[in-house]
């Protein structure tokens, strides 16, 4: 899917079909990608490591009419509830934002960035300006720090 990715197909799709269940499965882990993706509509968010219990499981709970995440998102979750503080900078990005600012994190160059998402090195400048500014930093190695300190990237 050159240019796109998964969320947005998942928005897309829920555009044309919102009642369409649409379970995740994903390479990304869930801390970093399961809330943005029941946010743009998903039923259920899996990682591509889970157990085929799982899985069977998620799809019969969804085929249901259900919700599903795993316990441990659900904790996550429940957890983020009861904390009284401002969400993280990197909640305020948008999915596009959020996907430019972990590959600026793991060390990638704005030219290899958009040679993957099939973008121009134009518009991922523009996007990395948005980013820098929406989490008040000035620099790409702020961003990777602040990556590695939130343990968004590995």
């Amino acid at each position: 899917m050159p240019g796109r990715n998964g969320l947005d197909v998942l928005k897309e799709l829920k555009q044309q079909r919102p009642k369409l269940p649409v379970l995740i499965l994903s390479m990304h882990p869930e801390d970093q990608y399961a809330v943005r993706a029941l946010k743009a509509g998903a039923s259920g968010y899996l990682t591509k490591g889970s157990v085929e219990e799982k899985l069977v499981k998620a799809i019969k709970k969804i085929l249901a009419g259900g919700k599903y995440v795993s316990s441990l998102l659900a904790e996550k979750m429940a957890f983020d509830l009861e904390q009284k503080t401002e969400k993280p900078l990197h909640e305020t990005l948008s999915d596009r934002e959020y996907q430019v600012m972990l590959l600026i994190g793991s060390g990638k160059t704005v030219s290899q960035i958009a040679e993957e998402l099939s973008l121009s090195v134009k518009t991922i400048d523009t996007y990395r300006t948005r980013i820098l500014e929406k989490m008040k930093m000035k620099t790409n190695a702020e961003l990777m720090k602040y990556a590695i300190r939130n343990k968004l990237i590995d």
